[in-house]
């Protein structure tokens, strides 16, 4: 059985998981995502930072909520 991955934040900042507020979100949880792809965006000091997956697979779940304060470190989706 293939391990779940989790996606964490290697920066502390504000979580977005759209890329403007009248956009849709990057994924859902449920979305097929490739290496690479946009799950979200973290923002530090008005400078915004990519949130990739690492690895083909299915957003499980979301654990940081849109506009949610991350530190670096957190856990901010599954990956299974």
């Amino acid at each position: 059985m293939e391990e779940n991955k989790t996606i964490i934040s290697p920066i502390p900042g504000v979580f977005y998981r759209k890329p403007a507020p009248d956009k849709e979100v990057y994924v859902n949880e449920g979305d097929s995502v490739k290496a690479g792809d946009v799950i979200g965006l973290v923002e530090v000091m008005k400078n915004y930072y990519e949130i990739k997956a690492e690895a083909d697979g299915v957003i499980d779940r979301f654990l940081a909520d849109n506009e949610q304060l991350l530190d670096a470190g957190q856990e901010i989706a599954i990956l299974k």
